[in-house]
């Protein structure tokens, strides 16, 4: 055994030599005492980094070494199970530890990291534990759907190993937050939340994904990531079908909301007259709405709505009557749309201006 086995061998095989040769004389099993010992050897050595295969073929050797030749072999082989045992026992009650001490240290992380409640200049050092250099410019991608998922559940196993299988020596940060998973990329990867937003999708099956911006600096993580949320809300209440959405296409939604006072003000002087239809104004509305999705082509729209084109070209006459604004005509189409939108992002004629 080479100089510095056998030192690592003294500290972690105190008193073990002394054990066996007393049972092997009394035939007795270890007590209390001894055992807890023991455990507390085990903690040691794992709190030192020292491989759990390395310090059982130590226990070995020193059995051997102290194998009595004249006394009962089943009760020293008893007496090495539960010696062995107890060490082992306390080595991965402190593995346990340490796995738990990370955990927990990764979720504060993450938790600051998402939420910016942390000293920006701390957070970057502790980013580089995790594989984030928050120098560097960041995008954050949500995948969001019915049911919530957790780290530890199969969904999110499932991403993950998907990511460490085609990414694994880029700094990538997965995670979940409130039911969500989450994937933290560098800004120039936007191939790994590309990835990341197909693997979600599919492994939700067919939970929309929102990206976010690339973002610099340790506040560039939240800032990307503010977006990906403010993205799955809008496209909830705009009920886009888009099962991938990018912040930086939607950029006109928050500029339309901006002055909110205003963008009602517009619903309710553009669309309000529709409401003294037959009705209300909800089918108007909703003719509007497929109309210019449908990019303007009535028979599309018509087959949208499952109405016939006259059917079609009735309501959009009526609208006209209605609003003053005829749909057909660049200028009018422009605040119509406009208005069609806010009213989308408002939740009019559901709610109140």
């Amino acid at each position: 055994m080479a100089a510095r086995e056998r030192e690592i061998s003294g500290e972690y095989l105190e008193g073990y030599a002394a054990i066996l040769a007393e049972v092997s004389a009394t035939g007795r099993r270890l007590n209390r005492e001894e055992l807890r010992a023991r455990r507390a050897l085990g903690e040691r050595a794992a709190e030192a980094g020292h491989g759990l295969r390395a310090l059982v073929v130590m226990h070995l050797a020193a059995t051997r070494e102290a194998w009595p030749g004249d006394h009962s072999t089943d009760s020293v082989l008893a007496a090495v199970q539960q010696a062995i045992d107890a060490f082992a026992e306390g080595y991965e009650q402190a593995q346990r530890l340490a796995v738990r001490q990370e955990e927990a240290a990764r979720r504060e992380f993450i938790d600051d990291l998402l939420y910016g409640r942390s000293d920006l200049g701390r957070l970057a050092e502790r980013a580089e534990r995790f594989g984030l250099r928050l120098a560097r410019a960041h995008a954050v991608a949500v995948a969001d759907a019915r049911t919530a998922y957790d780290e530890a559940g199969p969904v999110s196993r499932q991403v993950e190993q998907a990511l460490l299988g085609r990414f694994g020596d880029r700094r990538i940060l997965f995670t979940t937050k409130d039911g969500r998973l989450v994937c933290v990329a560098p800004g120039d990867q936007d191939d790994v939340l590309t990835f990341f937003a197909k693997q979600a999708y599919a492994a939700t099956d067919g939970g929309r994904v929102a990206i976010g911006r690339p973002h610099s600096g340790p506040g560039g993580v939240v800032h990307s990531y503010e977006e990906a949320l403010n993205a799955l809300d809008l496209a909830e209440r705009m009920n886009l079908d888009d099962p991938v959405l990018r912040a930086a296409d939607l950029l006109v939604f928050p500029v339309l909301t901006r002055d909110r006072q205003a963008m009602a003000d517009l619903v309710r002087n553009a669309l309000g007259p529709l409401e003294q239809a037959r009705g209300g104004a909800r089918p108007l509305l909703d003719t509007l709405t497929a109309y210019f999705d449908a990019g303007c082509n009535a028979a599309e729209a018509a087959r949208r709505l499952s109405l016939s084109v006259r059917a079609l070209t009735y309501r959009l006459d009526r609208i006209h009557r209605l609003t003053g604004s005829n749909p057909a005509e660049p200028m009018h189409r422009y605040t119509l749309q406009t208005a069609v939108i806010g009213a989308r992002l408002l939740d009019w004629p559901s709610r109140e201006l």
